[in-house]
């Protein structure tokens, strides 16, 4: 039986490879960083790990003026995650106690327990008067100045309370929505899915096991529904994994290929049809050369930033450094372009990405239509319930942002169009 400091030792590993390896905490679970424990000390490390990175400009704030110097990083990390901890009400003692022991245990900064011990008796008394004093966090510099500057600052903050409040879980309902929101206690959304703000264990709730749904953003559920595939389409999901709109897909009917270059986490798709006992050919390839079809319709959610998520997913800003951004700007050029080769005459394609910033997505668009000008956007796509006119853009495409529905619990930043080519 795990402790509750196995909890807090697998947060603190997790807070170090994020912050000083720079890798990401969902490839950090996926290649087992958490299977030795059980699953609620696992749901438990995430969230105090989460917790942390939302929280991490306060807690560095609190935390200063009680360091001479900053310590090694795992010693920051013990007291970073600490001092969330104590902040949103964490029992001082166990919290304190935790923390020393495991600074203790440490081969190399064991001697640095005094000072753990010292300050966070100061934190105990400090960080539950001052947190709520202190901004909200603000993004890395890297990041917020795009956003900035394609937004404004006023937005962007927004944005970043968003990011700070964390995010409820979503579902998508295979059949019924409305059953499925009375089943789990979750309130029905405009668009369709049902948002759940306290959930405890996802794999406990009811209908789980019998498929009745499966775990998606809001925001993420709307490239599906805006494709609106037809029962007896062939409809080619490019990037599928992890799986959830090749689910949307099957269960409107249509002829579904679930396409991805990564084998792993296609064991993810295949699991989840196989819970839901949905139908669809699930293959391992590579977008920008895979020859089949042609389709009568494709989604296209393209290799991105995953700016959007952030609010879903705090490790990113602090494990990315915007290096990439421009290959995979590239890169979603050359897969919506050999997208549209894929389909029929009169075909359509939903195109997507799960980023806050205008190149991968409006600017994808523009320079789409420089490039094929028979294409043209489909407006009345988007004509869908729960869709605010508002987000419509100027070249007929859905920007979505965290601070939408904010009062609800927001949704991920997403950018969808949906583009048909001639007859």
């Amino acid at each position: 039986m795990s402790t509750p400091s196995s909890a807090r030792r697998s947060a603190i590993y997790l807070l170090d490879q994020v912050l000083g390896e720079q890798r990401l905490m969902s490839e950090l679970i996926g290649s087992g960083a958490l299977d030795r424990l059980d699953p609620a000390d696992r749901a438990r490390a995430q969230r105090l790990a989460l917790d942390t990175l939302r929280g991490l400009e306060r807690a560095d704030r609190l935390l200063k003026p009680h360091l001479r110097k900053n310590p090694a990083l795992h010693v920051r990390n013990v007291l970073r995650l600490a001092t969330v901890e104590l902040a949103l009400g964490g029992d001082a003692h166990g919290v304190v106690n935790d923390a020393v022991a495991i600074t203790g245990a440490h081969r190399r900064h064991g001697r640095l327990k005094g000072l753990v011990n010292a300050v966070l008796r100061k934190m105990a008394e400090e960080a539950p008067l001052k947190w709520d004093t202190l901004r909200i966090p603000r993004l890395p510099k890297w990041l917020r100045g795009p956003l900035v500057q394609a937004y404004s600052a006023e937005i962007v903050s927004h944005i970043e309370a968003a990011h700070f409040a964390g995010a409820p879980l979503d579902l998508t309902a295979k059949e019924d929505a409305a059953a499925v929101a009375q089943a789990t206690g979750g309130m029905a959304l405009p668009t369709g899915s049902v948002r759940l703000s306290d959930h405890g264990q996802v794999s406990a709730l009811p209908g789980y096991d019998a498929g009745d749904w499966w775990v998606q953003d809001a925001a993420a559920a709307l490239p599906a529904r805006i494709l609106g595939a037809q029962p007896g389409e062939t409809v080619l999901d490019m990037c599928a994994a992890p799986g959830g709109k090749t689910l949307q897909l099957a269960a409107a009917g249509a002829k579904v290929t679930a396409l991805d270059l990564s084998e792993n986490r296609l064991k993810r798709v295949r699991e989840n049809l196989a819970r839901t006992e949905l139908k669809a050919s699930v293959t391992q390839g590579d977008a920008l050369t895979f020859q089949d079809g042609p389709y009568d319709a494709i989604l296209l959610d393209a290799p991105c930033s995953a700016t959007g998520t952030i609010r879903r997913h705090p490790d990113l800003p602090h494990a990315k450094d915007g290096v990439e951004f421009g290959t995979l700007i590239e890169m979603q050029a050359e897969m919506l372009d050999h997208a549209l080769s894929l389909l029929k005459p009169g075909g359509r394609l939903v195109f997507c990405t799960c980023s806050l910033l205008p190149d991968e997505g409006e600017c994808q668009v523009d320079e789409a239509l420089l490039r094929h000008p028979d294409l043209r956007v489909d407006r009345d796509a988007l004509a869908r319930p729960g869709i605010d006119p508002a987000w419509i853009t100027e070249e007929g495409g859905l920007r979505l942002r965290p601070d939408f529905w904010a009062d609800q619990g927001g949704m991920d930043g997403f950018y969808i169009a949906c583009l048909r080519t001639p007859a």
